[in-house]
């Protein structure tokens, strides 16, 4: 549900933040999808080829993949080449399993399609501990 620019998760996890959001109706493979030494989105056929994902906050369509890329969240964690946050519509176990492990903020299932609503570049604050987790655009690029 949307008021006043807030948009509430069904599934949360993490820490309260704010940060720069990155947007794609795209999936999301940390294995497949990203270059984890350049730190930039790097398959081909992804919606933000080229982009950068570091220090900013993913908004994308659903989790892809398996265990591996729950042990790649964990290993990028480790070499501080990780995202600031994972929003997703759809997350799935195995992705929740690896931003816990990774220590990555993570919202999802909301009941409107986030990608459509939060533009790239739009800043925005994510609190997964409040007793509605929620995602609130703070301002439009």
């Amino acid at each position: 549900m949307m008021q006043d620019g807030v948009f509430y998760a069904g599934c949360a996890m993490g820490y309260k933040l704010q940060g720069c959001a990155l947007v794609a109706k795209d999936g999301f493979s940390a294995r497949y999808d990203l270059d984890r030494i350049k730190g930039v989105f790097s398959r081909p056929e992804h919606a933000l080829t080229g982009q950068s994902y570091q220090g900013r906050i993913l908004i994308l369509d659903a989790a892809k993949g398996g265990v591996a890329t729950a042990w790649m969240l964990f290993e990028m964690a480790s070499r501080d080449m990780i995202p600031l946050a994972l929003v997703l519509n759809r997350a799935n176990p195995i992705m929740a399993q690896g931003a816990a492990h990774a220590g990555l903020t993570l919202l999802s299932d909301f009941n409107c399609d986030i990608t459509s609503v939060i533009p790239s570049g739009a800043m925005v604050e994510l609190d997964p501990s409040a007793e509605r987790p929620y995602l609130r655009l703070l301002s439009t690029p």
